[in-house]
């Protein structure tokens, strides 16, 4: 078949238009093809899917590369074929990027599909299998929550689409106000908007006749090149969820351009933290998805409100979404040179265990005051409003408990007089006991239990517009039912819970430091007790629900500790009940990887602000605590650097120390530093993640202004072992927790101890000096007929093998 009749097809076409145009360079007409006559081997072409795993692909549209010799793969152009399901088909679009040919495919079907290569006189080349899913999801997260609460209504001032006629969804209105429908995934149609920077460090729209802004402001990319700080922002629906992709753009640009021109071929996810129960599809935050230190270098940001822990907390929903985002970016803007990560707290909890789920996903990352995971935080964070509660109210003639730093004997977490418990006064008015101050469990995590656990504790912004009326009374807002289809249900169709404290022994370091005696030590494990199983909680009291008034006409509405939901002893004397956690739960969450177990194989920096001082949640040792878990795994950390900065209150004797609000943010520094590294792997792939480090890739601590404290391998000992402290361990003091302090590691992920006979922990030295009495041993029996932690096994629920 001549060259000529061969232009005449789709795929030729489609070439012959970009060769004149020059997007492909010259590789020789089809007259001096090597293809030869019959007989001949045909062309070593292979396909490779460059948008997703092949059985990942959404939206019906599918970036894949052609790849061989590029020599040949030139000189054969007018004699390729692409089929889609025996047919053969004209692709969207074809460009030379990267040393490659890449071409994207629309029209897949849902399901199955079979794209192939073919060459017109050798017949098929290649093949590959796609399995292409919805737009709206879902590919692996199993059966979408319902019901489901639109916000682009009020986010984006956008109606979603009707998608559904069955009665049940959020109401959809007419330019007239009038309803129309009703929409069940909240989706909408992508559009694009146009920002500038402005010099007063802000985003304006840009104007629709596209004059220059007098305050537009210029900005340097990584390149030297200085531009207009001008943005294309498309945004639309994910998996449901809102996504924004923020390039830079000239002036003049069309919003269907894509223009890749100031783009540094960067990627840069911005993951937001928070937490929440689903059910909803989230908030955008207009900075953070344009932000402007990155996106002013020429980077590309990403972003869904699906992964932004306050929309929910379902990590695997979350990879989901993040796959299925940058999927769509790659097909709209190409593949990236790399692509990495920053986000704080629920954000940086991302960034671990996407890199563990999803190898591929992410280049690099800069986890901001972080956590190794969500999950495993409940496991001591509900020790919290129990041991407040004992010390408050059980314990409450203890004077042991009104001294604040007491306190932290049994919580592990840091406690200060500097910040006053704002229910003090209603506490000794009611005849409780209390402290001037406060340990971290008050300002930071009160409440965190009613939402992890209590059903009737939840709420989604705009769910009062959900129909019919009263669907989202159905609602069952607990971390457990957000993740069901992780894991799973009972036999009476409950979600099965993790929550555990099954021979755990309370304060047993403060017993064994001689900080609390033989008989206190025996009373607080016997009437600590647990939580109840959800389905048995009720709503809160006050200062959750309702308000002081409430309380003074019944004393009983103030329960700061959740106390109507507690497992406690029936007679005050009796053991109080502990909480047993569901195995088959526990081991679903280590076997979905909502666990971070110490797989990383990205380089990442580990970068937070020191906030203990004021019982800040993000308190500094779980980054260690992320550290231990990947020595654990992978018998190094070399992967991960760890950076502090020093952000603590002003020193008002000191007037030459900064304010707190002139911290100063190490982020931009360790994405510089994370980009050389990545570099370095990216040109020398066969050394080893440690083996391609630039020198300032190396744990350190700084100053508030910035300025370097210490740095070198050494600066963090003291904290994960019994090595003398080294300069930041000084500077930087870093605090337990509750299960810790109970004898536990300090990886913190063990939810279900196993468990050692009492006689086995009173001969094994669990006990330091203390030897129990015959009738002590027989309490202890009697407080953990089970037996007590073994912390030196593995979690009961832990997979094996």
């Amino acid at each position: 078949m001549s060259a000529i009749t061969r232009l005449s097809t789709p795929f030729a076409t489609s070439l012959l238009t970009l060769a004149l145009t020059g997007c492909l360079s010259s590789g020789g007409s089809s007259s001096d093809s090597d293809s030869g006559g019959p007989g001949d081997s045909p062309p070593d072409f292979t396909l490779s899917v460059l948008s997703s795993a092949p059985d990942q692909v959404s939206g019906g549209d599918v970036l894949i590369s052609v790849e061989g010799d590029m020599a040949q793969i030139d000189s054969e152009l007018d004699q390729l074929e692409v089929w889609l399901n025996d047919e053969e088909i004209e692709p969207e679009r074809i460009t030379r990027r990267n040393g490659r040919l890449e071409v994207l495919v629309e029209g897949l079907a849902l399901g199955e599909n079979i794209l192939e290569l073919h060459h017109a006189e050798d017949g098929p080349l290649s093949s590959v299998t796609l399995t292409n899913h919805p737009i709206t999801g879902p590919i692996f997260s199993g059966p979408q929550q319902y019901p489901f609460v639109c916000t682009v209504s009020t986010e984006l001032n956008k109606q979603p689409l009707v998608d559904t006629d069955d009665g049940m969804g959020f109401p959809v209105y007419d330019a007239n106000n009038t309803q129309i429908g009703l929409s069940k995934d909240c989706s909408i149609e992508p559009y694009v908007e146009f920002f500038y920077r402005a010099t007063d460090d802000t985003y304006k729209p840009l104007p629709d006749d596209r004059s220059r802004p007098a305050d537009l402001a210029t900005t340097t990319l990584t390149d030297g090149r200085v531009v207009d700080f001008i943005v294309r922002r498309e945004v639309g629906t994910i998996n449901r969820f809102i996504y924004s992709y923020a390039t830079l753009a000239n002036l003049n640009d069309a919003p269907d351009a894509a223009s890749t021109e100031l783009w540094n071929g960067r990627a840069m996810f911005h993951f937001l933290g928070g937490v929440a129960i689903g059910h909803t599809q989230g908030r955008i935050d207009n900075n953070r998805s344009m932000s402007p230190e990155v996106l002013g270098k020429g980077y590309a940001v990403l972003f869904s409100t699906g992964t932004r822990t306050n929309s929910h907390y379902n990590l695997q929903v979350g990879g989901e979404t993040a796959l299925m985002v940058k999927e769509h970016f790659v097909k709209r803007f190409g593949t990236p040179e790399y692509t990495v990560a920053i986000g704080g707290s629920g954000g940086a909890i991302q960034q671990y265990v996407y890199a563990q789920n999803h190898p591929g996903l992410l280049d690099g990352g800069v986890p901001q005051y972080s956590y190794p995971d969500m999950v495993t935080q409940t496991i001591h964070i509900g020790d919290c409003e129990l041991l407040e509660h004992y010390m408050d109210v059980t314990d409450k003639d203890n004077n042991l408990w009104t001294t604040t730093e007491n306190r932290s004997w049994l919580v592990g977490l840091n406690s200060t007089d500097a910040y006053p418990d704002p229910f003090a006064s209603a506490k000794l008015m009611l005849g409780y006991n209390t402290a001037p101050g406060m340990t971290e469990c008050i300002p930071a995590w009160r409440g965190l239990t009613p939402l992890v656990m209590n059903p009737l504790y939840g709420q989604a912004r705009n769910q009062e517009q959900m129909q019919p009326p009263g669907i989202m009374d159905t609602v069952q807002w607990t971390h457990y039912d957000d993740l069901r289809n992780i894991y799973g249900v009972d036999e009476d169709g409950q979600p099965r819970t993790l929550f555990d404290n099954v021979g755990v022994q309370y304060g047993l370091q403060a017993l064994t430091d001689g900080n609390i005696t033989p008989a206190e030590f025996l009373k607080l494990n016997s009437q600590i007790g647990g939580w109840k199983h959800p389905k048995d909680m009720v709503q809160e009291g006050f200062p959750f629900i309702g308000s002081e008034s409430d309380v003074l006409q019944d004393p009983s509405r103030f329960d700061p500790w959740s106390r109507r939901n507690m497992r406690l002893s029936p007679d005050g004397s009796a053991p109080a009940p502990r909480t047993e956690g569901d195995l088959l739960a526990i081991n679903a969450a280590y076997s979905s990887g909502m666990v971070f177990d110490g797989e990383l194989n990205i380089p990442v920096i580990d970068w937070r602000h020191y906030l203990e001082e004021v019982l800040d949640m993000h308190n500094s040792h779980q980054s260690f605590s992320g550290r231990q878990r990947i020595r654990n795994q992978m018998g190094h950390s070399d992967n991960q650097v760890i950076w502090f900065t020093d952000t603590r209150p002003t020193d008002t004797s000191d007037p030459n120390r900064p304010r707190p609000q002139d911290d100063f943010d190490q982020t931009w520094q360790a994405l510089d530093v994370l980009h050389e590294w990545i570099t370095n792997i990216r040109e020398n792939p066969e050394a080893s993640i440690a083996e391609n480090k630039p020198a300032a890739a190396v744990d350190s601590c700084f100053e508030t202004n910035g300025e370097l404290i210490a740095a070198g391998e050494n600066v963090w000992d003291g904290i994960i072992d019994s090595n003398a402290p080294g300069a930041c361990t000084q500077r930087f003091p870093t605090y337990t927790t509750s299960r810790m302090v109970a004898g536990g590691p300090i990886e913190g992920s063990i939810f279900k101890c196993s468990l050692k006979p009492v006689t086995t922990a009173v001969s094994d030295g669990t006990y330091g000096a203390w030897t129990p009495t015959s009738d002590q041993i027989e309490e202890l029996q009697a407080i953990f007929p089970q037996g007590v932690c073994d912390y030196s096994q593995a979690d009961q629920g832990r997979p094996q093998g």
